[in-house]
Order: structure tokens, then C-alpha cells, then sequence
């Protein structure tokens, strides 16, 4: 592939259907479908020009859902809207304009308008009125209402932290507890995707298998340098085994270190992003977590994991662990 920053899975929803929901005045030839497929050789990825009209779009939906049963759907600002109301499977909201009436009348999407990629129907050319931005008002209000219990942990909402057209986090948190910001813009760009999006997949490929990893845990010591800044190579560390393990991240427990706990968090969301979410430990008892690898810069000879020891002779650096997690391939 020419591109540096994609890699391909075929191991990644292989066999199954993704469903993709592209935003306004886009199609089904987005980027983000290109990229999908690229990533996810194996997979069956589908993406309908949604119709101009909100009804119309979820009905279609609707009707695409109930006849290809997607494994995943991924919808991103306006179709990230519309993947919240598809209930029943399990989604990913990439920047949801979830008040996309306010959005349209606040960025300039009224009056005529172009559509931003080619569509299988020809039409480059379509008009926002009044009447539409009502329509669209009256179908978001009816958002969040199918929310139960279930719901709530087969829907993730991804927010970037650069977005300068659509923030609903806050919105979105209240009805779904998997709401995480990364780093990036409103449209996703090939870093972002790789480093945000595909580990929320992987997690979710991983569910639907119920796939079990082998289990890394990675002591919070060993992250940053002195000045607190990421310790080299421990990124591109970090992205090559969670395309392999389980990864947990361990800092120190609160009740010891009360103000460490808000440093380390934020720290870990700064650097780390979204593999850090709902897979950071807090304890004082690092022995005692059970799997398959720890990393920590401590010799700990009663640990319940093979100790890999950061700054040891033998891993001197996070170089010399890739080399060794690389040998053993996943294992």
C-alpha cells in the first residue's frame, strides 16, 4: 500500500458486514470508506447514499439493517446522528451532530449547497431550506430513545478534541457511558482513524468473538521521561501490542496518591488517547494482577505475569521490548 499510515487487518471483521453512514452533503464514495475497506480487506463494507430528507434516510437505514444485518455500523456527524437510532446493533457515533437543525443554521448549510463526493444517482446539486432544517429538528429530537441497559454498552460515541463544528459530547455522555474525546478534527484523518477509531473496533470484534488476548499490563513509570513527556518509542510501542493484546495501563491507587490519580488520567488521555479508555488500573498491588506480561520498571520476582523490567539490561529501552513482543508474535 502507498500509504504510510494504513495497515491492513484481515483478520478484522472478517466474514461480517460494516456498515457505513457518511455525514451531510456526502455519499457513499467518502474517504472514510475507502479507508474502511483498506484497513478491513476481509470485510463486507457497505455505504447507501442516504436521500436528502431525514425520514427518508432513516427508513433506508432501517431497511438496509433488516436486510444485511451489519456486525458494526459506523456513522460519522450527520450519519453519526442517524447510528444512534439504529438500536439493536452494535455502532460506533464518530462526531454525532446530534443537534444537526442548530448545526446546519450555525456553519453556513443553508441555501443551495454541493455535495462533497460523486452519488449513484448523479445529482451534485441540492437546496436547504426552512422546511428541511425543521425536518431534520423534529427527527433529532426523537434521539436517545432507545437507551436501555443493553443499548448503552453497544453504542461508543467518539468526539474529536479539535472539532470546530460539532461538540456533543456532553450531550451524548448523559445517555451512553462510552463517550470518548480523541485527538483530531471533525473529519477524520487517516492518524486519527488508525490511533482512535480501528482499537474501538478491535474491541468490539474482539466482544463479538469473544476473542481473548493475551494480557499486557504496562506500569505508568515506564511512559514518560523526566519532563513527563512520552518515553521514545513507547507510542509506537503501545500501538503494536494492542493490535496484539489485551493492554491495561497501571498507575498507583487513588486512596495512596489522590492527586496522581487526576495526572495520570490526564496524562494517559493526552498521550495515550483512546487505548487507555476503561483499560487503566488503579491499585497498589501490582503483583497481584493476573495475565500474561508486565511491564514495569520494578523487579517484582512474585508477580503473577512474566515481568518484562523496563531499564533493565535487557530492555534497556521500549525498542527492546518491541523486539521481544515481536518475536513472540502475539504469544
Amino acid at each position: 500500500m502507498d500509504n504510510p499510515y494504513i495497515k491492513q487487518y484481515p483478520e478484522l471483521m472478517a466474514g461480517k458486514t460494516v456498515l457505513y453512514v457518511h455525514g451531510f452533503a456526502s455519499s457513499g464514495q467518502s474517504g472514510t470508506v475507502g479507508r474502511l475497506r483498506e484497513v478491513m480487506p476481509e470485510a463486507n463494507v457497505i455505504a447507501p447514499d442516504l436521500p436528502l430528507h431525514p425520514a427518508e434516510a432513516l427508513e433506508l437505514l432501517r431497511q438496509t439493517c433488516a436486510s444485511e444485518q451489519p456486525s458494526l455500523i459506523v456513522g460519522t456527524s450527520m450519519g453519526g446522528m442517524f447510528t444512534e437510532k439504529l438500536y439493536g446493533y452494535d455502532r460506533i457515533c464518530v462526531n454525532p451532530a446530534m443537534q444537526m437543525a442548530e448545526t446546519m443554521k450555525e456553519h453556513g448549510m443553508m441555501g443551495a449547497q454541493t455535495f462533497h463526493n460523486p452519488r449513484r444517482d448523479g445529482i451534485q446539486d441540492f437546496i436547504v431550506t426552512k422546511a428541511l432544517v425543521k425536518e431534520y429538528k423534529a427527527i433529532t429530537e426523537l434521539n436517545f430513545s432507545g437507551t436501555d441497559d443493553g443499548e448503552q454498552r453497544r453504542c461508543w460515541g467518539l468526539f474529536g478534541d479539535e472539532d470546530p463544528l460539532v461538540d456533543t459530547y456532553e450531550l451524548f455522555r448523559q445517555h451512553y457511558p462510552q463517550a470518548i474525546r480523541f485527538h483530531g478534527e471533525h473529519r477524520m484523518s487517516d492518524q486519527s482513524f488508525m490511533h482512535s477509531v480501528l482499537p474501538v473496533i478491535r474491541w468490539i470484534d474482539d466482544a463479538q468473538q469473544r476473542r481473548e488476548r493475551p494480557v499486557v499490563y504496562i506500569c505508568t513509570e515506564t511512559l514518560a521521561d523526566g519532563w513527563q513527556k512520552p518515553t521514545s518509542s513507547m507510542l509506537k510501542a503501545v500501538r503494536m501490542l494492542i493490535e496484539h493484546y489485551q493492554v491495561y495501563f497501571v498507575a498507583p491507587a487513588r486512596s495512596a496518591e489522590p492527586e496522581r490519580y487526576a495526572e495520570v488520567t490526564a496524562w494517559l488521555e493526552q498521550y495515550v488517547n483512546v487505548p487507555a479508555w476503561g483499560h487503566t488500573v488503579f491499585t497498589n498491588q501490582r503483583h497481584l494482577l493476573y495475565g500474561d506480561y508486565l511491564i514495569t520498571a520494578d523487579d517484582l520476582p512474585e508477580a503473577m505475569a512474566t515481568v518484562v523490567r523496563y531499564g533493565s539490561d535487557t530492555f534497556k529501552t521500549w525498542e527492546e521490548v518491541i523486539e521481544y513482543f515481536d518475536r513472540l508474535g502475539g504469544q
